[in-house]
């Protein structure tokens, strides 16, 4: 009897003590490579914003200060551009937030001219929508937005506030407004839409992450000022993986920091300076879903890092985090 007792609690201390039986795998990206160099060439930057795949799973990246949309395929090679300054309508004067509805359709918001501009998957003009200012259906410094529901979702600075058009561009509702309360805004920089159909969006100036359902309605909100896990300076980008883990970048902190869906952080990475794995003034961030691999806009230093997810010893399955 007594040994059959020890025996058990032998089993049971090794399954708290051993990583491999606990499965305490720890998450970790390492750096791959870098895309793009200060430059007003092809492939070159001035001001990154913000990131989206095509449909045929080409990363598309906004430069403000270009006033284009540059093309490249996954590992980094340039394949074009659109947009440019003028007064045509398929013309820029800073693009920003950028997104990809399920036909493969491509809606550019311009920060200046408040303008919603739409293309097809051949990246030719279809049609503008909403106009600068304040009012229902306009915006001002419009900044990055997502599609699903058959809606797209934009975040507007200006007016602190989630404005929602249909994918014609009618302007369906909008939710939010200045303040520090739950469901207000001081700053919205990105709202990110996971597979789990809640929206993830980052109160910049308020320094936490704000989660809503399809209509607006508050759900939750994490996040305070500071440099510890799970603390902001200026959240900007946001992202989510296949798992709904939430990737965020911050300009205060220069660092990613990922979090599971509810909130929980996991772990982060970066810091000031223009290595690999440094960072300045981060803006759009993008986890390419098949992949793992997330796409950074590192703007300071005019240029995109691509970083991989990798196996950890604690890690019992070998399989890629």
């Amino acid at each position: 009897m007594l040994r059959s007792l020890w025996a058990f609690f032998v089993a049971a201390v090794a399954t708290l003590l051993s990583p491999d039986l606990a499965g305490a795998a720890e998450l970790k990206f390492e750096h791959v490579r870098n895309i793009g160099a200060d430059g007003t060439g092809d492939g070159q930057f001035k001001y990154i914003e913000d990131f989206a795949f095509s449909k045929d799973g080409h990363l598309l990246v906004s430069d403000a200060a270009l006033a284009v949309i540059q093309i490249f395929d996954k590992s980094g090679k340039y394949l074009g551009r659109f947009g440019g300054k003028g007064n045509e309508d398929h013309n820029f004067d800073k693009p920003e937030g950028i997104a990809v509805d399920p036909d493969g359709n491509i809606y550019v918001a311009d920060y200046i001219s408040g303008s919603i501009k739409k293309f097809d998957p051949s990246y030719r003009w279809l049609k503008s929508f909403s106009e600068y200012g304040s009012g229902k259906g306009q915006n001002s410094k419009s900044e990055f937005m997502d599609v699903a529901f058959g809606r797209l979702y934009m975040a507007e600075a200006g007016s602190h506030r989630i404005d929602v058009f249909d994918l014609d561009g009618t302007f369906l509702f909008d939710f939010g407004g200045p303040g520090t309360g739950p469901g207000q805004f001081n700053t919205p920089e990105t709202v990110e839409i996971c597979g789990s159909g809640k929206l993830y969006v980052t109160d910049l100036k308020n320094d936490r992450i704000q989660v809503f359902d399809k209509d607006g309605r508050f759900l939750t909100s994490w996040g305070r000022t500071g440099s510890g896990p799970g603390e902001f300076k200026a959240p900007a980008g946001a992202a989510c993986d296949k798992d709904d883990n939430v990737y965020v970048s911050e300009i205060g902190n220069n660092r990613i920091q990922v979090f599971d869906k509810n909130g929980t952080f996991l772990t982060s990475w970066g810091r000031p300076g223009t290595g690999n794995g440094e960072f300045g003034n981060l803006h759009g961030v993008i986890v390419d879903k098949q992949t793992g691999y997330v796409y950074v806009a590192d703007t300071a230093n005019s240029r995109i890092q691509v970083f991989r997810p990798v196996r950890t010893a604690s890690d019992p399955s070998g399989m890629t985090r």
